[in-house]
């Protein structure tokens, strides 16, 4: 007797729903002329595979601009068309991979690689249009330290918890305008070039339409480059929106397998669930983690991020867990404990 086979997983409507509204607008933009193309992001591996980081849109024809033109509003990053389910070629090294990205458009794989540490370039393509340049930080075999940073308010101020602001910052404000938390990319440099060969990761609960923004503040705040784990805003199977929580804490955990030898430093801040996320990932691998070090956010950016998060006591903790204001109080309690050496 056979058993029965397991009823297929509900989709919720809206995710049905979102599908169908991404599949009409890709038809009119094709009717337009308009061509899919690859907007790439940089990713990680080690010396034998290589996650691939990316999404195919049909973005909007580019507008003039003038000269007095000083930079993007964040609704632009998000009226583009995600293709879903578009067949990307990959070129690694002289080596094609075909891969499948998701209903979103997005691509995240892993593909076999035989790279040397340190950043590596490849290419990646969609329906014989031009190749886009990409990068991963390659991670090499005898590394044995690496951090792994939040975005919204621990790099960069944005009190991301509240929703209408959350709107404000992702859609209106220009990225100029956007600031860095001091000294965090002093701090963030400084770990990079005491401890060569440590990969960066900048986990965030920002959507994949944001990425180039994010690439280019961090390049022009002079933080160290790194892999960017960001995620879709829109729904899943089975919920109306993707879990911010369960992205940070799966992509911990996989980098936890994926690199066993390593020991991260975790940063974060105290204006969402970073130190509960950290204090969960700590208590179940603990192996893997160097230190936490947790910014605290000021009083008027608690108010406009809705409060602070409860900060557990970290005393007994089996690793360094430092709080401080910005990134030069970061570096004092770091120090400390022997994480960084001098001024």
């Amino acid at each position: 007797m056979t058993s029965p086979r397991p009823a297929p997983a509900k989709v919720l409507w809206l995710a049905r729903l979102e599908r169908r509204f991404y599949a009409w607008r890709e038809r009119r933009a094709r009717r337009r002329g308009l061509r899919p193309t690859v907007e790439a992001f940089p990713g990680y591996g080690s010396q034998s595979w290589v996650r691939v980081l990316g999404r195919v849109m049909i973005a909007p024809p580019a507008r003039r601009r003038s000269s007095r033109y000083t930079g993007v509003r964040g609704w632009r990053a998000f009226v583009a068309v995600p293709v879903g389910f578009a067949r990307v070629r990959v070129d690694i090294d002289g080596v094609v991979h075909e891969v499948i990205a998701d209903r979103g458009g997005v691509i995240d794989t892993v593909l076999p690689a035989a790279l040397a540490p340190g950043w590596q370039r490849f290419t990646m393509s969609v329906e014989d249009e031009e190749p886009t340049t990409t990068r991963a930080f390659v991670i090499g075999q005898d590394v044995r330290f690496g951090v792994v940073s939040d975005v919204d308010d621990t790099v960069m101020v944005t009190a991301i918890p509240r929703p209408l602001l959350a709107a404000w910052n992702s859609f209106v404000v220009n990225e100029h305008a956007r600031q860095p938390v001091p000294g965090m990319a002093v701090l963030l440099e400084r770990l990079v070039q005491q401890h060569p060969g440590a990969p960066v990761v900048y986990l965030s609960t920002g959507a994949w339409n944001v990425a180039p923004t994010l690439a280019r503040f961090l390049r022009r705040h002079l933080f160290p480059a790194g892999a960017l784990l960001l995620t879709d805003w829109g729904p899943t199977h089975d919920r109306w929106f993707r879990s911010g929580r369960a992205h940070k804490s799966e992509n911990l955990a996989r980098l936890a397998s994926e690199f066993p030898q390593i020991t991260w430093l975790l940063v974060g801040d105290d204006g969402q669930h970073d130190d509960e996320i950290y204090t969960a990932f700590t208590a179940t691998h603990p192996a893997n983690v160097a230190a936490v070090a947790i910014r605290r956010l000021t009083p008027a950016e608690a108010v406009l991020a809705g409060g602070r998060t409860v900060v557990d006591d970290h005393s007994a903790a089996a690793v360094p867990w430092v709080a401080g204001d910005d990134g030069a109080a970061l570096m004092d309690r770091l120090a400390e404990h022997g994480l960084l050496h001098g001024r």
